[in-house]
């Protein structure tokens, strides 16, 4: 286990989606076992492609992710994607983009892709198996940080991430709590590329998560890294508050807020320990105008110490 929770440790974990997990370097803990929600009960070890399947461990729309070792006793996030009607071909595409994005990435605050597979059925692709990292975490929607200064730190590495993500030209274009996993030990990976986009990308159709989404998501307008600022800002809103941002597609309505949509209160009024200078950060995060938003992750990463130096002081 790490010492310190810095993302700068070039210590790798592993990882999957949904109950995504990090038992270190090329093993699986018994408590990884014990929470995995489903296991593969057989007389004889199943393989995929000649991975040995250890245990099924999360489900999307369209697919299935296992944990599986190779003939080294590796371990790995295997995700399985399956195409049984014309309209699932999107989720081939975003599988084949989240690959080709992370496999680019290389920081201890990214999950990895190792390899993309193809299996097609009458010369068109039909399933596609992605090997991934596998972490041993749990979602920052069950997160429970034992106190501000952790949750900073946290964030802190979100930003640390994102940072080298907007330096390669990438913009991850869904940060929300269910893109992060955190261990035990307070390491952080970030999750799913699959609506990543290069910087500057306008897009054909709405993408992004309702509470979290950003107005020019919405708008169909350029996407830039100040738009993993804003939702890496209702992110930390709801860290602090547990209370999401009004966007323009809030969760449970089908159409588009088209108002001016009113400011929420700031983390500090509805919880009163939290320090001005991360409530200030957070709304600044979250201005609906694009160029009122903090320029930068680094800059983010800026204020975010700052943040943090301010609760250490109080606790002294």
């Amino acid at each position: 286990m790490l010492n310190s929770i810095k993302c700068h440790h070039p210590k790798r974990g592993v990882v999957v989606a949904g109950g995504e997990t990090d038992a270190g370097e090329g093993e699986i803990t018994p408590a990884f076992f014990a929470r995995s929600p489903i296991k593969i009960g057989m007389a004889r070890a199943q393989e995929i492609l000649g991975y040995e399947v250890v245990a099924r461990i999360g489900e999307g729309a369209r697919s299935v992710i296992y944990a599986v070792k190779d003939k080294k006793s590796q371990v790995y996030a295997l995700k399985h994607v399956i195409k049984n009607k014309p309209k699932d071909a999107r989720f081939l595409e975003q599988a084949v983009l989240e690959h080709q994005v992370s496999s680019k990435l290389n920081h201890p605050c990214l999950r990895r892709s190792y390899k993309l597979i193809k299996q097609r059925q009458l010369l068109r692709v039909s399933e596609i198996f992605v090997l991934m990292e596998l972490v041993d975490g749990v979602t920052l929607e069950q997160y429970v940080p034992p106190d501000l200064v952790s949750l900073c730190q946290v964030c802190d590495q979100i930003a640390d991430g994102l940072e080298l993500m907007h330096e390669e030209g990438f913009v991850h274009a869904d940060m929300k709590p269910n893109n992060v996993l955190v261990t035990d030990d307070g390491r952080v990976k970030i999750i799913d590329f699959g609506q990543s986009c290069r910087d500057g990308t306008v897009k054909q159709r709405i993408q992004g998560t309702p509470d979290y989404i950003a107005p020019e998501q919405v708008r169909r307008k350029m996407l830039t890294p100040r738009t993993d600022v804003f939702n890496f800002g209702a992110t930390m809103y709801w860290l602090l508050t547990h209370q999401h941002i009004p966007t323009m597609i809030p969760k449970g309505t089908k159409g588009i807020e088209s108002r001016d949509i009113e400011p929420p209160p700031s983390p500090r009024a509805l919880r009163p320990e939290v320090p001005e200078a991360l409530s200030a950060l957070v709304m600044d995060c979250v201005e609906p105008a694009v160029n009122e938003r903090p320029e930068s992750m680094a800059r983010v990463r800026d204020r975010l110490d700052l943040a943090i130096r301010q609760l250490q002081r109080r606790e002294t």
